[in-house]
């Protein structure tokens, strides 16, 4: 009786709970954000974040010299099939749960209660680091891109850089970002419109254009373009073809973006798998079209392209294609949509950070988990973000393969934390129920062909570039990914202070009732049994 009259009394001062703001609840957490994206903004956002032009510009290094034009349109032919399969198995999860903190809230919802700690703690880890790795990655390809415009712009294209001046200019593009995520919801929801025009309108600049602007003799035969492979990197033609998937992996990455934005975008359980699905079937179409463009304008001589005194291959295509001023110009346009691939990153990360400092895993979680009262956006975690994204940034300083490693490092860690998830819901016993997406009897076949093909390329992408290496050449990603685990391993087991005395997976910030007495019980669907009454007074007494 006592809840119906304060329900009620509370009604009277606050509308009633929203669908999203209820489903939240259901999950164990109070509506802290506005909820300003629209479904269509979160599909922008999703699509934006892959940012199909400037991200097959960062990575065509990787399939050039694995194949040539042959790598760059049946790689990326072979490879989105899977990607869709990946997609498709979170789509139904983040249906069935959509909040912030995503993949290791799943993770804990899905596993043994004798393992869902440590599981959902590698998994936030993995996740935080993926998105960190992410930001530096798109941030380092835009500071390359316009050291290659400056080369553009000079008479013999050549521009020689330090790696302080490169540092510069990487440093000024994280807190340029930073400043500008700061915004408000609203703000940032609305440019994802701008974001998503200017992509898809270079998708077309590319395929359209391009072709028609390249002269007869740059042209390059089908022949020569699908059945001629070209490899430069010294491995066997196979395995060179398998490491040359990196491009479109890393292009089309990112599935779990829009699910970091579950708290701000409005019917959630429908709009955010459809974000992830849609982006991805687009990109995957578009994305061909730009290779097949590029590889059929790309001329003959692929390894002039890769060895060009620009420093990136896309760049001295259009260059041969366009000449100079229409190239330069075309490239301009790369590196601002390259811009707001680095701000969307840098957007999603700070919203996995607040989660997961919400339930108290991150270092200086206390300060983390803040929203600040101006913009009503966790400005905390996208300066701390930021402050990540610059000390990554130091690598350079080490050696390029170093900093390169940063780009196969924010895969094989996204790899890690999607498998996890998918993996626990058919791996343990739970009672999970599907949201509004949902893939009925194929959720199985699905989810394993996306994690088998993950597994065997997170192993692939520990390979170095070429078979012939030293020590500066090898590849560091899994030293670095391991580095980061095992420091994030050690913590959870630390005697006295670890995360295994205190981390109990995600916190309900509602009142205790929302969360049951018995929370080793607890499942998706569990979560969601708890009594209408409890979650009303929780959902509007904030």
């Amino acid at each position: 009786m006592a809840v119906t009259r304060r329900a009620s009394a509370i009604s009277d001062l606050h509308p009633q709970p929203s669908a999203d703001e209820t489903t939240l609840a259901e999950l164990g957490y109070k509506q802290e954000f506005h909820r300003e994206f629209t479904p269509l903004e979160a599909a922008g956002l999703a699509f934006s974040f892959v940012g199909v032009v400037p991200s097959t510009a960062s990575v065509l290094f990787y399939a050039i010299p694995n194949g040539g034009p042959f790598a760059m349109v049946w790689g990326w032919t072979i490879a989105c099939p899977f990607i869709v399969c990946i997609g498709l198995a979170m789509a139904e999860l983040a249906s069935a749960a959509p909040t912030s903190g995503g993949l290791y809230y799943w993770t804990y919802s899905l596993a043994s209660p004798r393992c869902r700690n440590f599981l959902s703690w590698i998994v936030g880890y993995s996740n935080t680091i993926q998105i960190i790795t992410g930001f530096a990655s798109v941030n380092w390809a835009c500071t390359i891109q316009i050291t290659a415009a400056i080369g553009m712009a000079s008479s013999d294209q050549t521009y020689v850089t330090t790696n302080q001046q490169l540092y510069g200019i990487y440093a000024a593009l994280v807190l340029s970002n930073a400043v500008l995520v700061s915004f408000g919801t609203k703000v940032l929801a609305r440019l994802q419109r701008l974001f998503t025009l200017m992509n898809v309108c270079l998708c077309f600049i590319i395929i359209i254009a391009l072709p028609i602007a390249t002269p007869p003799d740059n042209r390059n035969s089908a022949n020569f373009v699908l059945a001629e492979f070209t490899n430069l990197s010294g491995w066997p033609s196979g395995f060179a073809f398998i490491l040359s998937l990196m491009a479109p992996l890393y292009t089309i990455g990112g599935f779990d973006a829009s699910v970091h934005m579950s708290e701000e975008a409005s019917n959630a359980a429908t709009a955010i798998p459809w974000a992830i699905v849609s982006s991805i079937v687009i990109s995957a179409f578009l994305g061909l079209g730009v290779n097949v463009s590029l590889a059929f304008c790309m001329g003959t001589d692929v390894g002039g392209v890769l060895s060009s005194p620009v420093g990136q291959p896309m760049a001295q295509i259009l260059y041969n294609s366009l000449g100079q001023r229409k190239a330069l110009a075309l490239w301009c346009l790369i590196i601002s949509t390259e811009y707001m691939v680095a701000s969307n990153c840098l957007l999603v990360g700070s919203r996995q950070t607040f989660a997961f400092a919400r339930d108290g895993a991150l270092p200086f979680s206390r300060y983390l988990y803040r929203i600040n009262r101006y913009t009503k956006t966790p400005v905390n975690t996208v300066w701390f973000d930021a402050t990540c994204g610059l000390a990554i940034g130091l690598l350079s300083f080490v050696s390029t393969e170093a900093i390169n490693a940063v780009f196969t490092i924010a895969v094989t860690a996204s790899y890690v934390a999607y498998i996890m998830p998918i993996t626990t819901r058919f791996a343990f016993q739970n009672n999970f129920k599907p949201g509004p997406f949902h893939l009925g009897k194929l959720s199985f076949p699905v989810a394993a062909i996306a994690v088998v093909w993950m597994i065997f390329m997170i192993i692939v992408f520990f390979f170095p570039a070429s078979p012939q290496t030293t020590t500066q050449q090898m590849n560091y990603t899994v030293v670095v990914l391991g580095g980061v685990m095992f420091l994030a391993i050690s913590w959870y087991y630390c005697p006295v202070y670890g995360g295994v005395h205190w981390f109990t997976g995600p916190i309900s910030n509602f009142t205790p009732a929302i969360r049951g007495e018995n929370r080793d019980e607890d499942s998706m669907s569990e979560k969601k049994e708890q009594d209408d009454a409890d979650l009303f007074v929780s959902a509007v007494d904030v």
